[in-house]
């Protein structure tokens, strides 16, 4: 296992303002050659570490045991790394544990939990990532569960519902975007037709996440210019992020896990460049940009959901496609290299990553050093 101590500079600024000023200088460029060695390096203690841990059953545990969602997480990691590839051991006792959660309904999850969503979206992440052509037939299956579990006309909410589109937890839960955009973090993944109905009935919701009354119909964004993203509509709307006021009035606030969320599945869902939605959400992103924490967050809470915030700030400017980003006060932003070096300086001496703020499971070191991996792979732009 390597034991390099890595020292990388990263130039991050928390963001405030709207406009870039004239003639803002850029930020060097990185030295690229010296941060791709550590950048790999990164990556391959972090597989160390997950393939070190990985159960002599083929799986990563959760809660203590072993568990399909977390395995499938860190099973991508090493379908599409070019030292494992889906015929390494590691990943063939990933991919045999993995299946053995196929359920006759085309899903692929623990009966019982109530996460048959989340459960089925990431074994679809794995399964695609193998390039497989025999397991077609259960990522075609798992697709179309997924399909029939998305709430609308047939779960009893029509198109004028703040339900209609999205996805939760399990039948009986509300949906909320955390779930949504990683089913169609799924679809996408696994090559679903972008014209395909799903996602249009998904944009419905995660347009309602928006916290823009322009095109938002809901009561609680009445008045707000923001763009970022909550976690629902539902129920009237719920924000982790909690409120703010805005106007002499509480606001949901928005925030950056959620406003990366938001703003890839609106360009999954092949919404124009140009669309208000997709303009307001760059703009937040380019006001809050950070690496810091979750941007926007309360400052009590600003690290929780850090790693997944990484891996959907990864997908969403991977997706956008420009590598540079220029924030609110004029600063560029090599965002993948600085993404790459902060990973890096976090690394734990095992080779993993966690999170003190534990929330939302993330003092797991399986699932974080998954969520961080994943990530550089992202950034690095190796294979997604």
């Amino acid at each position: 296992m390597f034991t390099f101590r890595y020292v990388i500079l990263v130039a991050l600024v928390a963001c405030i303002g709207h406009a870039m000023p004239v003639g803002a200088e850029p930020n060097r460029v990185p030295d690229t050659a010296k941060s791709q060695v550590k950048e790999d390096q990164a990556i391959r203690r972090g597989l160390e570490y997950l393939a070190a841990s990985q159960g002599e059953d083929g799986a990563w545990q959760a809660f203590g045991k072993s568990h399909p969602a977390i395995t499938a997480l860190a099973l991508k990691c090493f379908l599409q790394d070019s030292s494992y590839g889906p015929s390494h051991p590691v990943s063939q006792r990933g991919l045999k544990y993995l299946l053995r959660f196929a359920q006759p309904d085309g899903g692929i999850y623990v009966p019982g939990e109530g996460m048959r969503n989340y459960h089925t979206s990431v074994a679809i992440l794995a399964l695609s990532a193998s390039k497989d052509h025999s397991l077609q037939k259960t990522i075609k299956r798992a697709q179309k569960f997924l399909i029939g579990i998305q709430w609308d006309e047939k779960e009893g909410h029509d198109q004028g519902s703040a339900w209609y589109g999205g996805q939760g937890y399990g039948k009986h839960k509300r949906p909320d975007l955390s779930n949504t955009q990683l089913m169609l973090e799924a679809m996408k993944q696994s090559e679903l037709p972008a014209d395909d109905p799903a996602f249009k009935k998904a944009l419905a919701f995660v347009t309602r996440c928006q916290m823009l009354s322009e095109t938002n119909d809901q009561p609680f964004s009445r008045g707000s210019t923001d763009g970022g993203f909550i976690y629902t509509p539902a129920n009237n709307g719920e924000s982790k992020a909690g409120t703010v006021i805005e106007e002499g009035r509480p606001s949901l606030r928005s925030y950056g896990s959620m406003t990366y969320a938001g703003f890839k599945s609106m360009l999954y869902a092949n919404v124009d460049r140009d669309d208000v939605r997709v303009k307001r959400a760059f703009d937040w992103i380019r006001r809050h940009y950070t690496l810091e924490h979750n941007a926007n967050m309360p400052l009590g809470q600003s690290k929780e959901g850090l790693y997944y915030y990484y891996f959907v700030f990864a997908k969403a400017l991977d997706t956008w496609g420009q590598d540079v980003i220029v924030d609110g006060r004029g600063k560029t932003h090599h965002w993948r290299e600085e993404l790459r070096g902060k990973l890096a300086l976090l690394q734990r001496q095992d080779g993993s990553w966690v999170n003190e703020a534990d929330r939302w499971y993330e003092g797991s070191p399986h699932l974080v050093t998954a969520y961080a991996v994943l990530s550089l792979q992202t950034a690095a732009d190796e294979s997604n």
